[in-house]
């Protein structure tokens, strides 16, 4: 009996030594996390964030390649424009044909002479929607092959200097960029791209 007397009170002491080893290791993570009494707390950031930031649209329209984008496509715009202009004078003599003749015509030519009408202006309305589509689809499609290359040239840079992200600063998207924490790669995506 007076051994188990013995193990027991050994084993009371032994848990109170654990207790007070817990306590103590809690009390000194709080000493390390909470700030002094009576001073402000203090936030601390062990890792910075690196990241780069550039106007894509200024480089886009810096590139090889981007002035005879355009040009391409003015030119195309323009023969558009001159077959929509040919078809409006079209329209316009058939219509006013029609206008000077059509107390003179008989009904069955009125009613042929306004269907031609019709068709024509419809025809005309639907080439010039076409036209459209066709010359925003040109131009996405020829954007897209230099965009292919900003991108594979912003991913390069990005990836060599460990950034997390490049940010587009265009549209006043973002207002301020702190220069300190982050780098504009403007210039060096722009002497890539120009040197490739």
């Amino acid at each position: 009996m007076k051994k188990f007397l013995t193990l027991v009170a050994l084993m009371l002491t032994c848990a109170g030594i654990q207790a007070q080893d817990v306590t103590a290791t809690d009390q000194q993570a709080e000493a390390q996390t909470l700030p002094a009494e009576g001073q402000p707390a203090t936030v601390v950031v062990n890792q910075t964030m690196k990241f780069g930031y550039l106007s894509y649209s200024q480089v886009l329209e810096a590139m090889d390649g981007y002035a005879d984008t355009q040009k391409t496509i003015a030119a195309l715009r323009q023969a558009y424009e001159q077959e929509l202009a040919r078809s409006e004078e079209v329209f316009s003599k058939q219509f006013s044909e029609y206008v000077d003749g059509q107390k003179s015509f008989p009904d069955n030519i009125r009613l042929k002479r306004q269907k031609e009408l019709q068709q024509t202006m419809e025809q005309s309305l639907q080439f010039k929607q076409e036209a459209k589509a066709l010359l925003k689809q040109k131009e996405e499609a020829a954007l897209d092959v230099l965009r292919a290359r900003l991108n594979g040239v912003i991913s390069e840079i990005g990836t060599e200097r460990g950034y997390a992200f490049v940010l587009n600063t265009d549209n006043n998207a973002y207002p301020f960029v702190n220069g300190g924490l982050g780098d504009d790669i403007t210039n060096e995506v722009l002497t890539r791209l120009n040197t490739k």
